[in-house]
């Protein structure tokens, strides 16, 4: 039984599932484009009969931050972007002070759209850049071009103050200094905000079916990794998340708040929930496929799954969330967000200090470098 006195910091997802092209190492919710376009006004109808409909669940809620992903966002017009955002603060508490990100390819964006969107409210831009070298741009599949990243960065800096640029290392055939001219070239845009993954091949996508033989091993990613830290520390970035990399504080507050465990509602195509209640914590899924989904919003049979996340589980949940952050997280925070008692994982925290993955420092809990790096095998102690 858990008991949570104050529900956590609450935001609100909207997940866009079109793109031009299905990148061959995405296995998120994506689909192309089909010839007869996107059905736009019939899937914000549809987002909000699907926000509707789940008001109950957080009714008096305050929304401290929009995301809106995907797929590409970013292939919405700025009038639609705008109606789904009004509609959002027509039905929910919104905080005037909200957070409103929206995912943005290169490509598949103009001045136009980008100004709509920041008219209606959209304060923050992600730019999937993935790299500025146009071979690697080729073997990822995606449909954009080098000088396309440059004009949309610098369209993003003239509407939003935070922006943030996505790019991939580990690439087929990518060397040490292809990437070192990928990071110089990202910090030189001057953004505040960087996020450095390593490609990793991913169940149900091409590159599963069939992988590039041409990938740098574990050692050379790993070199990568350390390149990339160094870099951006010494030009001003703190990371602050395992891939995030921020300037003058300016964190993704959506994404903190999945990391500190936070709630959220997911709305859209194949969207994830995870809200908590004073005596039990649940998740929710809606219907992946973009068709499918329209239909069964009509019907309200859209949510496929909808569960009480098991007592058993919750621990190593909060775990997968938090060891991500750099700085870790006061003890107290597992109490909050968990409503369990900590002294029911102290065995396994014991564990992980003999282990080297963690440390006590006065009430805060602090992953190792060790930790950090062996992130996986930290986590399966909680598993």
């Amino acid at each position: 039984m858990i008991k949570i006195d104050n529900l956590p910091q609450f935001g609100l997802y909207v997940h866009f599932p079109w793109c031009i092209k299905k990148c061959p190492y995405c296995d998120f919710n994506s689909h192309n484009v089909s010839h007869d376009g996107i059905p736009e006004q019939e899937y914000i109808q549809a987002l909000t009969k699907d926000l509707e409909g789940s008001i109950d669940l957080i009714y008096g809620r305050k929304v401290s931050s929009i995301f809106l992903g995907g797929g590409t966002p970013s292939l919405f017009s700025g009038n639609g972007i705008g109606k789904i955002i009004s509609e959002i603060r027509k039905l929910t508490n919104l905080s005037p002070y909200a957070e409103i990100t929206i995912e943005a390819n290169p490509g598949a964006v103009d001045m136009a759209r980008f100004e709509t969107y920041a008219t209606n409210g959209v304060n923050r831009v992600s730019i999937g850049i993935q790299s500025f070298n146009e071979d690697h741009l080729n073997s990822l599949g995606r449909v954009h071009s080098k000088n396309d990243s440059f004009e949309a960065i610098k369209l993003a800096k003239r509407f939003f103050k935070k922006v943030n640029l996505d790019i991939i290392y580990g690439l087929p055939n990518q060397t040490i200094q292809q990437l070192e001219y990928d990071i110089d070239l990202a910090i030189a845009t001057e953004v505040t905000h960087l996020s450095f993954y390593n490609l990793t091949i991913e169940p149900n996508t091409k590159f599963y079916i069939s992988t590039p033989s041409n990938l740098p091993d574990n050692d050379m990613c790993y070199e990568m990794q350390e390149l990339i830290i160094n870099k951006l520390i010494n030009n001003g970035y703190q990371r602050y998340e395992v891939s995030a990399f921020a300037k003058n504080n300016d964190y993704c507050l959506h994404n903190l708040n999945y990391w500190n465990y936070g709630d959220y509602l997911g709305i859209g195509a194949g969207s994830h929930s995870k809200l908590s209640f004073r005596d039990k914590i649940i998740r929710q899924v809606r219907n992946k496929h973009p068709n499918n989904y329209l239909k069964s919003v009509l019907l309200n049979k859209h949510i496929i799954e909808d569960k009480e996340i098991d007592f058993k589980d919750i621990p190593f949940e909060f775990m997968m969330n938090l060891f991500r952050l750099i700085n870790g997280f006061d003890v107290k925070l597992f109490r909050e967000r968990t409503g369990i008692n900590i002294s029911s994982i102290l065995e396994k925290l014991d564990k992980c200090v003999d282990e080297k993955f963690i440390e006590f420092k006065g009430t805060k809990i602090i992953p190792t470098k060790k930790g950090i790096d062996f992130l996986n095998e930290l986590l399966l102690i909680f598993l």
